[in-house]
């Protein structure tokens, strides 16, 4: 078991210590150590301080796609670590509140909260995704795997009248904290006024911020390298596309910015998987209770009381040493999501079992899923968990 455990992030060096270095700086009050490798940067006296976040595009990426010479990898600091599960709900939400997930509680892309007893899809608020029952492929690909179809799937709904997520694992995000604490910060991200929904729009509001007057912090984010490494995988000619372009477009962006501190960073990386869905697997899904939540790399597994004594046997069988099976007391003694004082709910959003991936497999819940996302994040490798801190000082 430890020489995997050895694999989860370093939780001095990595993106809570990131959030902290920030909100110390504005001095905002901080719940972790700083970052070493950002606090020499962070220790000079900048106007302007701008975090820009692109998803997924970890160490690994990098050294993939970009060359050594070019404008982020010759501007590369160091690396350090994303936070468990390395996925960009569990990882933005750190960054965004300088809290670990076992704090702030969104750990995956679907959670399940105890006070609804439902899996819920977190950032859209929905009821997880599901297939319908005795849902069929429609066709077959050429080399005969089988096609799956919109139509296999459910039709998704409210998860409940109310943001269940900012009901139940409810937090302050890093650009509140440092303008109640008497600094200036502000947002440029899709999600936020004034919803900048392209990577240009995001950028020309940071240069906007930065030639106002006053000393500030600007946190960005896109979604990209993911959206597009998800869809075809990360050695692709469309990554490609994509990863230069953006080194482009952010070199260009830079070039217009005066006395500001541009810190560029990931969430998480991001590896090629092998996808299977979890109703293949029969036997595994008569010993559930509810279908698992968090991610297909990190699955939590809440399983019949009866059944308890022979399922780590029966993922074995299945999975051989793909996963890493541990149970809810070994998860929060290992302290997997973070270092922090774990939520008293914790262990109720856990289940029986973890199930960490320590290969390039992922379990979905449904076939179209697991069809569709070729490429994929949320597990246990360091591949994954690596993330870069490039600098860029105007």
């Amino acid at each position: 078991m430890q020489q995997y455990l050895s694999r989860l992030p370093d939780y001095d060096n990595c993106l809570v210590n990131l959030a902290n270095s920030i909100l110390k700086k504005f001095g905002a009050e901080t719940s972790a150590k700083t970052l070493p490798l950002a606090d020499q940067y962070l220790n000079k006296d900048y106007q302007n301080v701008v975090v820009l976040l692109l998803d997924a595009m970890g160490i690994s990426i990098l050294e993939k796609h970009l060359k050594e010479d070019g404008f982020f990898r010759s501007h590369l600091a160091g690396a350090y670590d994303s936070v468990y599960p390395p996925t960009t709900v569990a990882a933005t939400t750190s960054i965004l509140s300088g809290f670990y997930p076992n704090e702030h509680g969104w750990i995956g892309w679907d959670i399940y909260y105890p006070q609804l007893d439902k899996n819920v899809t977190v950032f859209t608020n929905q009821e997880q995704l599901q297939e319908k029952a005795g849902a069929l492929p429609t066709e077959s690909y050429s080399d005969g795997r089988s096609k799956w179809a919109e139509d296999s799937l459910m039709e998704t709904k409210p998860a409940a009248d109310f943001n269940a997520g900012f009901t139940f694992t409810p937090y302050q995000n890093i650009v509140d904290k440092i303008n109640a604490a008497g600094g200036k910060a502000y947002a440029a991200m899709p999600f936020l006024p004034p919803f900048p929904q392209t990577i240009e729009a995001i950028l020309e509001r940071v240069t906007s911020l930065c030639k106002e007057p006053g000393k500030k912090f600007i946190y960005a984010y896109w979604n990209e390298p993911d959206s597009t490494m998800h869809r075809t995988g990360t050695v692709s000619d469309k990554t490609h596309e994509m990863i230069t372009t953006l080194e482009r477009i952010v070199e260009e962006s830079a070039a217009k910015l005066e006395n500001t501190l541009l810190l560029i960073t990931a969430d998480h990386s991001h590896i090629d998987c092998e996808n299977v869905c979890i109703l293949d697997y029969p036997e595994i899904m008569d010993c559930l209770v509810r279908m698992p939540s968090f991610e297909p790399r990190t699955l939590n597994l809440f399983v019949k009381e009866e059944r308890r004594e022979e399922f780590p046997a029966l993922m074995q069988k299945y999975f051989g040493d793909e996963f890493l099976l541990l149970t809810r007391e070994e998860v929060l003694s290992e302290k997997v999501f973070g270092t922090g004082k774990s939520r008293e709910d914790l262990g109720a959003m856990l289940g029986d079992f973890v199930a960490f991936s320590v290969s390039p497999k992922a379990i979905f819940n449904t076939h179209l899923e697991a069809q569709e996302m070729p490429g994929g994040h949320a597990g246990l490798t360091a591949e994954e968990i690596q993330i870069p801190l490039i600098v860029v000082e105007k």
